[in-house]
């Protein structure tokens, strides 16, 4: 068998990289991503992207993403690999040394479809062989306005908050108790205080204007919690929707995402997503009340310094 070359594309290889045939069951490309579009956006990097070599042709690739403006790469998204080559992938995975998690991206029910579920399970196992660990399974929403607009139920008043401060003390509040897998890791690794400045950064990441930003309040004028509407790279988000301890129990994260909805379509979103764990089972019902369909699965996997970080 051919030697194998493990390196990072050299700027002007998109070809290269693309030139690998599989049929796109799983993984970001099978929702349509564009890797030239992205790499023209500086969000793909050549030093970001590694190929796997035997002779001319490629036998394995990962590319990872981050916004224009990161650094270092926020998650490794791209992942593929000829039959009999897993070996070629956990090399390159090993070789690049990127510290992110990988974001592999499923179709929904994916595991009752025997070639998807080879293909995502085949990925995990190089992930792992690579060092990384599963860390939280999670489903994925697209909102659209053939969905339906539901309206708004009217019980809580929202507010701009300006304070970063009044943010991260309601952030604090929403962390206690929290089913969200980074929460409950952050809160182990640091307290809610972490858990909130981990929110409070990656709401100040997202491209989208601050004061969009909106605080809830009951009636009687108690604070109820946080609708954040937001955007990503990609597209409209839901950036955060939480309650606070003392006001859980009344429904309160349906208006909270109800809201954030009317925001972003206010602003002229035409579809919105979102995105909640497996596990946390309260909001996944509060999505499919408000009309959003489930329209990928994501596996997050993470190195083990990482997870135990």
């Amino acid at each position: 068998m051919t030697d194998l070359v493990v390196r990072p594309l050299v700027a002007g290889e998109e070809d290269l990289f693309l030139s690998l045939t599989e049929p796109a069951l799983v993984g970001i490309q099978s929702v349509g991503r564009d890797y030239r579009e992205l790499a023209g956006l500086h969000q793909y990097r050549p030093e970001w992207t590694w190929v796997a070599l035997r002779g001319d042709r490629v036998v394995a690739r990962a590319a990872w993403w981050g916004a224009p403006d990161d650094g270092e790469p926020m998650a490794l998204d791209w992942l593929d690999f000829d039959d009999g080559e897993s070996a070629a992938a956990v090399e390159i995975l090993t070789e690049a040394g990127f510290d992110a998690q990988y974001c592999l991206v499923l179709p929904p029910h994916w595991r009752a479809d025997p070639a998807t579920r080879k293909a995502g399970e085949a990925r995990v196992e190089v992930a792992e062989r690579a060092g990384m660990r599963k860390f939280v399974e999670r489903l994925r929403y697209t909102w659209t306005p053939a969905d339906g607009l539901p309206d708004r139920p009217g019980r809580l008043r929202f507010e701009p908050e300006p304070d970063d401060e009044r943010i991260r003390e309601v952030l604090c509040l929403i962390a206690q108790g929290s089913l969200d897998a980074h929460d409950r890791r952050a809160i182990a690794d640091g307290g809610v205080a972490a858990a909130a400045q981990q929110q409070l950064d990656f709401l100040h990441w997202m491209p989208s204007p601050r004061e969009w930003w909106r605080l809830a309040y009951t009636m009687d004028g108690l604070p109820a919690g946080l609708a954040i509407p937001g955007r990503n790279y990609n597209s409209a988000t839901i950036g955060l929707v939480g309650v606070v301890p003392e006001q859980r129990g009344h429904g309160y994260a349906y208006d909270l995402l109800v809201e954030a909805t009317w925001l972003l379509v206010e602003a002229g979103a035409d579809q919105v997503t979102a995105e909640t764990d497996v596990a946390n089972r309260p909001m996944a019902a509060t999505f499919a009340r408000a009309g959003y369909p489930i329209t990928q699965e994501r596996i997050l996997l993470r190195t083990l310094f990482r997870r135990l970080r």
